[in-house]
């Protein structure tokens, strides 16, 4: 009689899948607890100096940001062999490889601080032959659309059933930290699934009236292509892309906005009309028109952000937003490839609540939360922005 290959009729285990061993593994692996590190101390002072950015270079003592400022730790300069030892056990084996072929690596990291644990963005990199690193403390709270001093249209854009979303900045203009808001407002009002695929996860969600699964690239998932082609079986109603960097995260994002989910993902742009020509740069131009099209028919808005230093008391930082929503005209002027007018058009259209960062920056004046002299360093164009501070209304040109 031929033996059953799926089971040992002995002992009932499995054959070919795992032995006792490998599942030991396997336990061990998804739960064991990380080691404290020596440079979790440096972590510790970031957070309890309620501090933004962890700075550490050979040569210098430990330096955090702290509500835009930097500031040195007290302690002597850091040598090159005692900074390799604090470093390197950061890095698992795939960062390290990372590390030695690229010269730096991305990853999250976590230290307990008071029985909380707090979630770190690093980058281990390499300078005239030293390693060093930068680290972005990620808050574990996720603050409210109130809390942001964003503006009200924001709110609307989280009510879309399908289609992308994008929010455009420079590093640190807080792109994750409003889309973060954005996600956990849709958790406390709708009952969908939030699928985030991230490199690395910054901001950690608990299940309100959603269900949120996070993937990070590298640890629950081998990369980006492959997180994406798992996407689209695990019934998500919602998408978290994080950075949209090259054209295959464009690509694969785009098309899960065609098929009918809600895409959230952030770029590298300085302004929301600008972010049309930089994801453009991602193609070959024979691909341009094609992205044109796919743009006009699934983006939903692009929401450009800069972080300002706030005069309120107790407020650090606030932004300031130009959001730019697609409606006929905007989609109009991208596919005729007139994107030289969309700056013009936005403030044409401020009771759709679409705004420029003229508008925005007005506004942060007005509600005493930012200084004339901070508006007027930033303002694209300082003439109207004193002429609207006047209350002198200025008529946006023709744009069609």
């Amino acid at each position: 009689m031929k033996k059953d290959k799926s089971k040992d009729s002995q002992n009932g285990k499995i054959k070919g899948v795992s032995g006792d061993a490998t599942i030991e593994a396997m336990v061990k692996r998804f739960t064991q607890v990380r080691q404290e590190n020596e440079v979790d101390k440096y972590f510790r002072a970031l957070v309890k100096s309620q501090g933004s950015d962890l700075h550490m270079k050979v040569g210098k003592a430990p330096i955090i940001r702290v509500n835009g400022t930097l500031k040195p730790l007290k302690r002597d300069p850091i040598e090159i062999e005692e900074m390799a030892r604090l470093l390197f056990p950061m890095m698992g084996d795939r960062h390290r490889k990372i590390f030695e072929e690229e010269g730096g690596a991305d990853f999250a990291y976590t230290v307990e601080v008071d029985g909380v644990d707090w979630r770190f963005r690093v980058n281990m990199l390499q300078q005239l032959g030293k390693i060093g690193l930068v680290a972005r403390r990620v808050n574990n709270f996720i603050p409210d659309f109130q809390g942001l001093y964003l503006p009200p249209s924001i709110e609307s854009l989280c009510h879309f059933e399908q289609g992308m979303i994008l929010l455009a900045g420079v590093t640190g203009s807080g792109k994750s930290t409003t889309i973060a808001s954005m996600l956990n407002y849709i958790n406390g009002i709708y009952a969908k699934h939030i699928l985030t695929l991230e490199d690395p996860i910054e901001f950690v969600y608990a299940d309100n009236k959603c269900l949120i699964n996070q993937r990070e690239v590298g640890v629950d998932v081998v990369d980006f292509g492959v997180g994406m082609k798992h996407a689209v079986r695990e019934d998500p109603d919602i998408i978290l892309v994080g950075e949209l960097r090259d054209e295959e995260t464009f690509m694969t994002a785009i098309h899960a906005a065609e098929t009918g989910h809600l895409v959230f993902g952030t770029i590298h742009a300085s302004t929301a009309p600008s972010t049309i020509g930089r994801i453009l740069d991602l193609f070959p131009e024979e691909m341009h028109g094609a992205i044109r099209g796919a743009m006009a028919m699934n983006m939903k808005a692009i929401v450009g952000q800069k972080l300002l230093k706030s005069i309120k008391p107790g407020v650090g930082r606030v932004p300031t937003c130009e959001i730019m929503s697609f409606n006929p005209t905007i989609r109009k002027l991208i596919l005729e490839e007139k994107d030289h007018k969309l700056a013009d058009a936005i403030p044409m259209f401020a009771e759709e609540g679409m705004q420029d960062f003229t508008m925005s920056l007005e506004q942060l004046v007005r509600d005493e939360l930012i200084d004339r002299p901070t508006a007027f360093q930033v303002a694209p164009n300082k003439e109207v922005l004193k002429m609207k501070l006047k209350g002198i209304d200025v008529s946006a040109p023709g744009i069609l």
